[in-house]
């Protein structure tokens, strides 16, 4: 039997209910109610037409691999199976570690993301204070596709969001690794007012969803998004 969107909500709340978790205020992370995020615009994507539509599951960053697969799906299905540019649908869908990926400079800074993952600036050979892997590359200039400086081998969030892939950040993700780096660097703030910082200070174009295990699922149901584990 086809599961709505509506039921499929509702019987998470209930099952989280009977297990009492709502209970567990110190533990608890504060949970997204539909009127609380961008909907209409996650309502959009699922009933994009495109003709290949594709949904990368990324969780682990490893060194921002699963964009390099994701700059490689787009070259394959655009250059290999001559599918339009604009028939290509694709969804980077970040929780996890990978999830922090999704905030500005200024955050990496704030907070110390970069020390927190263990990510390091190839330009300072420290731990990073800035969001590596936003900026386009300034070296990939070149549209010649047997240039392997072309900008169709960059796989920057920049380059890739202008090639039309939309990022997704998780709000339960957020949460957890908010009351993290709380923990691990004493940081003076409560989740609640470092959630509601990192979210005002998202990359551009990026959609926060509620749980973003629950939006794969209704982008695989009911948007006929293909799966790939990131």
């Amino acid at each position: 039997m086809p599961i709505s969107r509506r039921s499929f909500f509702a019987t998470g709340a209930a099952a989280v209910g009977s297990l009492g978790l709502a209970a567990k205020a110190v533990d608890a992370q504060v949970i997204y109610k539909h009127s609380d995020w961008k909907s209409p615009e996650f309502d959009a994507l699922i009933k994009n037409p495109a003709q290949v539509k594709q949904l990368f599951d990324a969780r682990a960053i490893a060194d921002g691999q699963f964009l390099n697969a994701i700059k490689n799906s787009l070259n394959g299905l655009h250059f290999g199976f001559e599918v339009p540019a604009d028939q290509i649908k694709i969804l980077s869908c970040m929780h996890g570690a990978a999830n922090m990926l999704n905030f500005d400079d200024s955050m990496w800074a704030k907070y110390r993301i970069g020390e927190y993952l263990k990510v390091n600036d190839a330009q300072t050979g420290k731990p990073a204070v800035r969001n590596i892997f936003f900026p386009k590359h300034k070296n990939f200039n070149s549209t010649d596709t047997e240039d392997h400086t072309s900008i169709y081998q960059d796989t920057s969030i920049e380059t890739l969001q202008a090639r039309g892939v939309k990022f997704l950040s998780c709000h339960n993700a957020t949460s957890v690794q908010a009351r993290s780096m709380i923990d691990s660097f004493s940081l003076q703030v409560t989740p609640e007012e470092m959630v509601k910082d990192l979210q005002s200070h998202t990359l551009p174009a990026v959609l926060i969803v509620p749980a973003m295990v629950a939006a794969i699922a209704l982008l695989q149901s009911e948007g006929h998004f293909s799966y790939i584990s990131g």
